[in-house]
């Protein structure tokens, strides 16, 4: 009886010490965690405001999408992305390159936590604000309905050379996308799935004069080419915004996959997607069905959202009153 016992202690003792290793996100994620959590309604209030700024402006919808990516690509899913400039740290995620003048929906998020605060104060984190706010655009741009577990926490750091090292640019080749989606947990499939993300939104004319000028990029359409010359300038003095999808440039669809094979893609690495066979097959799969594309972008948001690298004992709270500034 005794030895029982001692086994089943031991085992109890590994057991827990084996969830303490885990990331946050296989130990504490969970769906509808704040109805467990003192906020039944948080969801449906992330849901509609979100709902009520993109009906006025689709674009907050994918800057949303984009800003979870980003957020979640840096220090995990733990909000640094939100944080603004303090005397202390004057270079924040937010100031970064790749973040600055660029990501949109700051506003959406601030008002979300205000409305929270009044609901459930202290409860909600500003991480699971984002990746809610992600899921609620992606149903009202592309019809993308899943469920995303909750429960992160605020990160207490934020450092904009860190965006600059962990969130691929716009030239990056298909070996150099594949590595940095790959020290994220994220597959090369999964990564085409994510690049879907491309059929909505704007970008700056710098992302990709690159491949305009002197001579237009052989891989890209050369009449298409020309056309963006005419929005994107040489040296022109302020940095112009197109959209990334001309087509239909308000819906989360597989117009993308179609603009990467016809060469009509704004990035270099759109284009080189098509440089493997897997990932060129993959495209040329969701150009023909729309809701396989739909079901793997889902999976691949979840699993994003799972980078999660505040573990348990580490730095990290629920941010009060507002998302801008740690507690």
């Amino acid at each position: 009886m005794e030895s029982k016992i001692s086994i089943l202690v031991t085992c109890l003792i590994f057991a827990t010490a084996f969830q303490l290793l885990l990331p946050l996100s296989e130990a504490s994620l969970k769906v509808g965690y704040y109805r467990h959590h003192n906020c039944y309604r948080a969801e449906s209030i992330v849901k509609s405001t979100v709902r009520s700024f993109v009906r006025k402006d689709p674009g907050l919808g994918a800057g949303l999408i984009r800003m979870f990516f980003h957020d979640c690509f840096v220090r995990g899913c733990d909000a640094s992305v939100l944080l603004d400039p303090t005397p202390a740290n004057n270079q924040t995620e937010k100031q970064a390159i790749p973040n600055n003048p660029s990501l949109r929906g700051f506003e959406v998020i601030d008002a979300a936590k205000k409305e929270l605060e009044k609901e459930c104060p202290g409860v909600v984190s500003c991480a699971d604000i984002i990746a809610l706010a992600a899921r609620d655009a992606s149903f009202l741009l592309g019809n993308i309905s899943y469920k995303i577990p909750t429960g992160r926490l605020d990160g207490r750091i934020s450092n904009g050379a860190e965006a600059l090292q962990f969130l691929p640019p716009p030239f990056f080749n298909l070996t150099q996308l594949e590595a940095i989606f790959a020290s994220k947990g994220l597959s090369a499939a999964e990564m085409v799935a994510l690049s879907g993300a491309h059929s909505i939104g704007r970008s700056h004319c710098s992302s990709f004069t690159s491949r305009l000028y002197p001579t237009i990029d052989r891989t890209m359409n050369q009449q298409f080419g020309a056309a963006l010359r005419n929005l994107c300038p040489q040296n022109a003095t302020v940095d112009g915004v197109v959209r990334q999808d001309f087509v239909t440039a308000n819906k989360l669809d597989e117009q993308y996959y179609k603009n990467v094979e016809s060469l009509t893609a704004l990035f270099f690495s759109d284009w080189s997607l098509l440089t493997s066979p897997a990932t060129r097959q993959q495209v040329n799969t969701y150009t023909k069905e729309p809701e396989k594309f739909k079901e793997d972008f889902a999976n691949a948001m979840i699993k994003m959202g799972s980078i999660i690298e505040v573990l348990p004992g580490s730095p990290g709270e629920v941010r009060g009153a507002t998302c801008r500034f740690v507690n």
